[in-house]
């Protein structure tokens, strides 16, 4: 049997629902968890494998292709009685947006790790991420089957690198290709799975583990009862504590983040697949058991509850063009959604039409006939919703918190190779960017060129073949550039810019003071800026005070060394004078952006580029070559730790240099090198790099 029957009886429907998100970093078994999950629920009747492109999650040609995953994909299950909405995420840093706006619609999160590798660079990423949005989260130690996998060294591993309290909750039957099942420790019992069986058997523990499992049972609810007072008070009492006392700390831990919850298998060969989803039924969260989501309407914030019965509120958080019309993913929080309803769009301030429902299994969709709170659905027939978008009931109108969208770090110049088609290539980067607001298309002032912009080189090369492949344009894609921004170093005081306009009429007059200076909050040279008015006596109005910060924002747009955006500064306006008849908010907004830019003129400014942590794994004989590689390539080697015959190298290495990186590290290494890269902020960029924005 592949199914469970629920034997739990439910007075609110919602207590049955999980909506969860698959973590991990590239090529851990993110995909292979996804589809074996769905094959143990029943939802499909062959198990998909990654290497030969037959998966449900990754379904895009160039997902097949590639073996990674690369946009976000939503499917649906049930377990237990419970339904599953599951998001396969990316792992690659390059798509770490889609994972953004996948964990701003969780309520929980599985974790993965190579059993091997243990916590790696983007794992920590993703973990942190999911750190900023809230989302509990348990832990799957994936790929146990292999040689080197180690369960301790990977939870030391996440103890270490991510700071959580491990609850491990398995013992591993056998190790490496010995690998053969888990002994569920709560309830003291072995699962073993032999190759080609459909379930896992139950049994008592082996007795050549039942010392260890009893040992670390006793652990287990010793970590447990130091951070729950009611597992405590049974544990002082009985000195022991019951599987359902267990059980329910574990919930309550893992649901307020005082603990992750650590399973393990071999997704691949089907071994700790079920006891991962009684794990993610038993301790991850239901729409009921998160906060309510608060949105704001005419400046004050406002709550709404997961009840079918309230105002409808939900968020789109992706959207998809198919042959078959355009997909709006969202999270229903609030009330309910039928076919043919009408809804408001806060965003745009403007109703839409709900034309169809469904819900999705990635690209394959059952219609429904309403969706309600804590549903993950798509819906056809929006035409104005983006990702980030709030709809609502029209006449209960709330706007929800977006999800954040990165910055892009790198750009290239595209253009069509046939003239004809350059209109049909803007309206694909026009596409491409509505699906994805993590790149972006503008065009360059001085060269006439369009840019895209986006995370990455990969990121980039994937959006480019999406216009090939689904638009038929062909295009020429220029050098990748990477994007630079300017702070100051060495600020000015007293700045002083006079506005004067008079042609006829009224004019323009404001007299504005400013000083500037570095802001040392803005560590990371990412986007930061901070205005302040130091002005007594009300020398400049304070709606006049707006107008000089709106202007001097504008002027950040472009700064003095190349063009680039400027970040990292501390913008006071100390003095200022006004005309009784010719000052107004246009006046002092101009003076605002005409006295910053000239007052940026005069201070020290510094060039930044953007910076990533690398992460080679090399056999030990190629440590010397590589070591000198990064060395020539401006790399700041940070650690290195040996394993197994190959030995791991950190550095930290400016984005501009490691452009075609990965074909040198092959020739060095004969084919046996790899890397991971992953965003660190900006730093100083030397004076040669001073070029102008593209």
């Amino acid at each position: 049997m592949r199914t469970h029957v629920n034997t739990r009886t439910r007075t609110n429907p919602l207590t049955g629902v999980r909506n969860l998100g698959i973590l991990a970093h590239v090529d851990a078994g993110k995909t292979t968890v996804t589809e074996r999950i769905l094959y143990a629920t029943g939802t499909t009747y062959k198990r998909g494998e990654v290497h030969d492109g037959t998966t449900v999650t990754d379904f895009d040609p160039q997902e097949r292709d590639r073996g990674i995953t690369i946009f976000a994909a939503a499917v649906s299950c049930t377990w237990d009685g419970h339904r599953i909405n599951l998001i396969d995420t990316p792992g690659h840093v390059d798509f770490a947006d889609e994972v953004e706006r996948s964990l701003r619609v969780l309520d929980g999160a599985v974790a993965v790790f190579d059993a091997v590798a243990g916590v790696e660079p983007q794992s920590e990423s993703v973990w942190r991420q999911a750190d900023r949005h809230g989302v509990p989260r348990i832990a799957f130690v994936n790929k146990m089957d292999r040689a080197g996998a180690d369960l301790d060294t990977a939870v030391a591993s996440i103890r270490e690198r991510l700071h959580p309290v491990p609850l491990v909750v398995q013992l591993p039957i056998g190790t490496e290709e010995g690998f053969t099942g888990v002994v569920d420790l709560l309830r003291m019992r072995a699962l073993v799975r032999a190759d080609g069986a459909e379930a896992a058997e139950e049994g008592p523990v082996p007795e050549a583990l039942r010392e260890e499992a009893v040992r670390r049972r006793r652990l287990l609810e010793e970590a447990v009862a130091e951070r729950h007072p009611a597992a405590l008070e049974e544990f002082c009492d009985r000195e022991t504590l019951t599987a359902a006392t267990l059980a329910a700390a574990l919930r309550d831990l893992t649901r307020t983040g005082d603990g992750v919850v650590v399973l393990c298998g071999s997704a691949y060969r089907d071994r700790g697949v079920e006891p991962l989803l009684d794990a993610v039924v038993a301790y991850l969260p239901s729409p009921l058991d998160v906060p309510p989501v608060c949105g704001t309407h005419d400046g004050t914030e406002q709550e709404r509850h997961a009840d079918p019965a309230a105002p409808m509120a939900a968020l789109a958080f992706k959207v998809n063009a198919t042959p078959t019309g355009r997909l709006t993913y969202l999270r229903v929080y609030s009330g309910t959604i039928e076919r043919g309803d009408t809804v408001w769009n806060a965003g745009t301030r403007r109703t839409e039409r709900v034309g169809r429902i469904l819900r999705v299994r990635a690209d394959r969709h059952d219609p429904l006939e309403r969706a309600v709170a804590g549903d993950i659905v798509a819906v056809v027939g929006l035409k104005s919703a983006r990702a980030g978008s709030t709809l609502c009931a029209p006449g209960a109108p709330l706007l929800l918190e977006p999800p954040g969208v990165a910055e892009p770090v790198v750009h290239v110049a595209v253009e069509a190779r046939r003239s004809t088609d350059t209109d049909r290539l803007a309206s694909a980067l026009a596409r491409l960017t509505e699906e994805d607001p993590s790149l972006v298309v503008r065009t360059d002032p001085e060269s006439g060129q369009t840019v895209l912009s986006g995370m990455g080189e990969l990121h980039l090369e994937v959006a480019t073949e999406r216009v090939r492949r689904e638009h038929g344009v062909e295009v020429t894609v220029g050098r990748p550039g990477v994007a630079y921004r300017e702070t100051v170093g060495e600020g000015v005081t007293g700045f002083v810019h006079r506005h004067v306009k008079q042609d006829g009429g009224a004019g323009q007059f404001a007299h504005v003071v400013l000083d500037v200076e570095p802001w040392e909050e803005d560590t990371e040279g990412g986007g930061g800026f901070v205005f302040r008015s130091a002005v007594v006596g009300g020398r400049v109005p304070q709606e006049y005070v707006r107008a000089v910060e709106a202007g001097c924002r504008d002027a950040l747009a472009e700064g003095p060394l190349g063009g680039h955006p400027v970040t990292g500064l501390r913008v006071t306006l100390t003095d200022g004078r006004t005309h009784v008849k010719d000052s107004s908010d246009t006046a002092f907004r101009t003076a605002g952006r005409f006295g910053l830019r000239d007052a940026l003129r005069a201070s020290a400014m510094v060039l930044l580029e953007p910076v990533v942590e690398v992460t080679v794994t090399v056999p030990e004989d190629a440590v010397g070559g590589v070591l000198g590689d990064l060395a020539a390539r401006r790399g700041r080697v940070t650690g290195s730790d040996t394993r197994g015959g190959a030995a791991t190298l950190t550095a930290t290495v400016p984005l501009a240099e490691l452009f075609g990186y990965a074909t040198r590290l092959r020739s060095r290494t004969q084919g046996r090198g790899t890397f991971t890269a992953r965003p660190t902020g900006y730093a100083p960029a030397p004076p040669t790099a001073v070029t102008p924005a593209r």
